[in-house]
C-alpha cells in the first residue's frame, strides 16, 4: 500500500495558482520522493540522473533545447550534475511555460546550488519519513487527516477524548504506533507483506547504502570508519544534550572534526540539532543544543538492537514525529529545548508568532501531576505566553493537571 502524502496538499496548491514553475524536493534517501513526484505530477517526463552517460548528455543541452524536449520534467538526483540547474533557470527564465521539478538527497549539495541559481524561482519541499497520520492512510485505505498536534498548529482546538481506549479507531492507531517505535517510518517498510526480518535487513542496508552514497556526496572521505563511530555514538546519545569535547574523546577525532560530523548528519536528514532557547537573561540557562535522532529505525539498525526502547530513544521518538509534522504544513514554527542551570528541564518549546507550546515527554505507562513539575511554573521564564502544555507518554488516560498543562497518550496526540 501507498501512503497519502500531505505533501501532495501543497503541491496542488502551488499548481493551481501556477505559482514557481520549479518544485525542488530534498530529503534523506528512500523517503518517497520519486514516488511522489510520478504520482503527483504524472504530465511531467521524469529523467534520472544517476546514469552518467544521461548525465552528460542532459548537460550539454541548451535552453532551447530544454524547453523543445522537456518542456515539463522531473530531474532525480540532479546534485549529482550541478550545472543542470544553471540550464533550468536559463530555460525558466526565457519561456514562461516551461515546469520543472528537481529532486535531490543531498540537501547541502542541491540547497547550496538552488539558492545561489533559483532564489525566487522555486518551492522548496522538505521530505521525512512517514508521519503518523500518513502511515494511517496506508493501514486503513483512510483519508488523510490532521493529528491534533497539527489542528492546534492549523489554529483549532480540537476535544481531547478523556481515554485514548474510548478512540474508535484505536486500534489501528495504535497499531501504527507500535511499528513507528520498532521500524520508524520510512516509506518501504509499511508494506504489509514485509516479514519484520526483512525490515530489520532493509534498515541494515539502508545505514550501509547511506555511509557508501551519501556521505560520499557530502564529503570525499579516504576512511569511513570515524564517521561511522561518531553515528553509532551519536546513537547512543540520542536526547542528551550535545558535547562535542566528550564526542571527540569518545571517538579518537578532534572536536573540530566532531562538529563537521555532526553537520554532515544534519544536512543528510539523520539528526535533528535542538537549539537552547536563552531569551531569560535573569534566568541561568544551558547553551547547549539537544541532539535527536530523526527515525527510530535508522537508530536500532545504526545500534544493531532490536526491541526495547530508553527514555532518551523515546523522547527523540515524540520530538521527531512532532517536527515532521510542523514541517509538512510548512508551519511557521520554531523548535527548542530548555534547561536551565538548576536541573529544571523542558523537552521541547515550539515557538508561534503568539505564544509557546511546551512538551514534557515520558515513557511512562501511567504519568502523575509530578512528572509535569517543570511545566508549571515555566510560563514565568518565557518571554511570549504559554499557548499550552503537553505532559505525552504511553497512560492512556487523559489528565488535566492544571488549566494550562494536559497529559495524554503520545499516539493519540500524534495520530
Amino acid at each position: 500500500m501507498i501512503a497519502k502524502r500531505f505533501v501532495t496538499q501543497l503541491i496542488d496548491r502551488r499548481n493551481e495558482h501556477g505559482f514557481r514553475r520549479i518544485l525542488v524536493f530534498t530529503g534523506a534517501r528512500q523517503v518517497g520522493k520519486t514516488t511522489l513526484v510520478k504520482e503527483s505530477l504524472t504530465d511531467y517526463e521524469y529523467l534520472s540522473i544517476e546514469d552518467p552517460v544521461m548525465r552528460t548528455a542532459y548537460a550539454e543541452l541548451t535552453a532551447q533545447q530544454w524547453h523543445s524536449l522537456y518542456p515539463q520534467a522531473a530531474l532525480d538526483e540532479v546534485q549529482k550534475m550541478p550545472r543542470l540547474i544553471e540550464s533550468i533557470k536559463s530555460t525558466y527564465d526565457q519561456y514562461p511555460e516551461v515546469r520543472y521539478a528537481l529532486l535531490g538527497s543531498s540537501q547541502l549539495l542541491l540547497l547550496q546550488k538552488v539558492k545561489e541559481s533559483l532564489a525566487g524561482r522555486c518551492s522548496i519541499f522538505t521530505m521525512y519519513p512517514l508521519t503518523l497520520p500518513e502511515m494511517l492512510t496506508a493501514e486503513d485505505d483512510s483519508e488523510l487527516f490532521f493529528s491534533i498536534w497539527q489542528q492546534l498548529l492549523r489554529g483549532s482546538t480540537p476535544a481531547l477524548l478523556p481515554n485514548f481506549q474510548l478512540d474508535k479507531r484505536m486500534s489501528r492507531k495504535m497499531k501504527v504506533w507500535q511499528h513507528y517505535n520498532a521500524f520508524g517510518g520510512y516509506p518501504a517498510l509499511i508494506d504489509p507483506q514485509l516479514a519484520d526480518e526483512d525490515r530489520y535487513l532493509w534498515l541494515a542496508n539502508y545505514v550501509r547504502t547511506y555511509l557508501e552514497r551519501d556521505v560520499r556526496d557530502l564529503a570525499n572521505f579516504r576512511d569511513l570508519e570515524p564517521y561511522t563511530k561518531l553515528q553509532q555514538v551519536m546513537a547512543l546519545r540520542t536526547g542528551q544534550l550535545l558535547n562535542a569535547s566528550a564526542l571527540a574523546t569518545q571517538t579518537g577525532i578532534s572536536s573540530k572534526t566532531v562538529m563537521r560530523y555532526i553537520e554532515y548528519l544534519n544536512l543528510s536528514f539523520q539528526t535533528l540539532l535542538l537549539p537552547p532557547w536563552d531569551r531569560n537573561e535573569g534566568k541561568r540557562l544551558v547553551k547547549s543544543p539537544k541532539v535527536h535522532c530523526l527515525d527510530q529505525g535508522v537508530l536500532q539498525a545504526i545500534l544493531r538492537k532490536r526491541g526495547g526502547m530508553t527514555g532518551a530513544e523515546y523522547e527523540s521518538l515524540v520530538i521527531s514525529e512532532l517536527f515532521k509534522q510542523a514541517q509538512c504544513l510548512q508551519a511557521p514554527v520554531s523548535f527548542y529545548h530548555l534547561r536551565t542551570q538548576d536541573g529544571a528541564e523542558v523537552d521541547l518549546l515550539v515557538e508561534l508568532s503568539d505564544g509557546y507550546y511546551a512538551f514534557e515527554i515520558k515513557l511512562s505507562e501511567h504519568v502523575t501531576k509530578t512528572d509535569a513539575r517543570h511545566l508549571i511554573r515555566l510560563a514565568e521564564i518565557l518571554d511570549k505566553p504559554l499557548i499550552h502544555g503537553y505532559l505525552l507518554s504511553n497512560d492512556m488516560e487523559t489528565k488535566q493537571i492544571t488549566n494550562d498543562i494536559t497529559a495524554l497518550h503520545a499516539a493519540m496526540f500524534l495520530t
